[in-house]
C-alpha cells in the first residue's frame, strides 16, 4: 500500500518545467498546516503540442483520474480498493493528506495539482517523520521547524529540496541519478516557500539571503537551485537559525 502512495506521489513530481510554491500555516495552538501547488501548466502545453491528436487520449488518460475537489488520500485508496493497511498510525497520517487537479475551460487534462496537509501537531510530525525514513514523501521540510505556537525556531539547513531530490532518485536510472544537479534544474524553474503566521510577527533573529520578510505576519523562502548546487557558491547571510517571535 505505501509503494502505490510513493508511486502516486512521484508522478506528481516527475514533471518537466514546473513551478512549486508551497505555504506553511503556523497556527496559535503549535499546530501547522501546509498547502503546495504545482503549475505544470507549461509542460503539459509541451507535451500535447508534441503528442499527435491520435494519442492523446491514451497517453494523457491516467492524469484525467485524480479528483478536482480536495480529496484525503486515505479516501482516494479506500475508493480504489488500494488500502491494504490497518496500521492506525498510517491511516492518521493519509487521513490528513489531501490533493487535487486544477483544470481550465473543462478541459480533461489538468495544469496544476495541489498537495496539503492539514493541521499538523507535534505528534504528527513524529509519525510523518518515521513514515518518511523509508517512504520519501515530498513535503517542504520547512514544515519540520519547530514551532511553540508563539516561536518559530528555522533550522536552514531545510533550505534545500532534499526530500524532491529523494523522490526523483528513487525513480530514475543510475545514470539520472548521478546528474540531480541538471535534473533539478531541468524539472523546476522555480520553488519558493511562504511562511505565514496567525499573530503578527514580533521580531526575527538571524539572517539567510533567500529569507525576506514579506509583511507583518509572513516571510518568504526562495530557492536559488544554481546557489544551492553551486559549492562555491557565497552568501551575504547565512545563518545556521532563525528566530521569529509572533505576540
Amino acid at each position: 500500500m505505501k509503494k502505490t502512495i510513493v508511486l502516486f506521489l512521484i508522478s506528481l513530481f516527475m514533471l518537466q518545467s514546473c513551478n512549486i510554491n508551497t505555504e506553511v500555516i503556523y497556527h496559535k495552538d503549535a499546530a501547522s498546516s501546509m498547502i503546495t501547488d504545482i503549475d505544470t501548466r507549461e509542460f503539459m502545453a509541451e507535451m500535447q503540442a508534441m503528442t499527435p491528436d491520435s494519442l492523446q487520449d491514451e497517453k494523457f488518460k491516467d492524469m484525467d483520474r485524480f479528483p478536482t475537489i480536495w480529496t484525503s488520500m486515505y479516501d482516494m485508496l479506500k475508493k480504489e480498493g488500494k488500502l491494504k493497511t490497518e496500521n492506525q498510525d498510517t491511516i492518521k497520517i493519509l487521513k490528513k493528506f489531501f490533493l487535487k487537479s486544477v483544470k481550465e475551460d473543462n478541459k480533461p487534462v489538468p495544469v496544476g495539482y495541489s498537495f496539503k496537509m492539514d493541521h499538523i501537531t507535534p505528534n504528527d510530525y513524529e509519525l510523518i517523520k518515521n513514515f518518511n525514513k523509508n517512504e520519501k514523501l515530498p513535503f517542504d521540510q520547512n514544515l519540520l521547524n519547530i514551532w511553540d505556537g508563539k516561536t518559530l525556531t528555522i533550522n536552514t539547513d531545510f533550505f534545500n529540496v532534499k526530500n524532491i531530490e529523494e523522490v526523483l532518485q528513487s525513480k530514475g536510472s543510475k545514470e539520472e541519478t548521478q546528474q540531480m544537479e541538471g535534473m533539478m534544474m531541468m524539472f523546476f524553474k522555480n520553488i519558493g516557500t511562504t511562511l505565514k503566521f496567525e499573530n503578527k510577527i514580533k521580531s526575527i533573529t538571524g539572517k539567510h539571503d533567500w529569507l525576506k520578510k514579506v509583511d507583518d505576519y509572513s516571510v518568504r523562502i526562495e530557492y536559488d537551485l544554481k546557489a544551492l548546487y553551486d559549492k562555491d557558491s557565497k552568501f551575504k547571510n547565512a545563518d545556521k537559525k532563525i528566530i521569529i517571535v509572533t505576540e
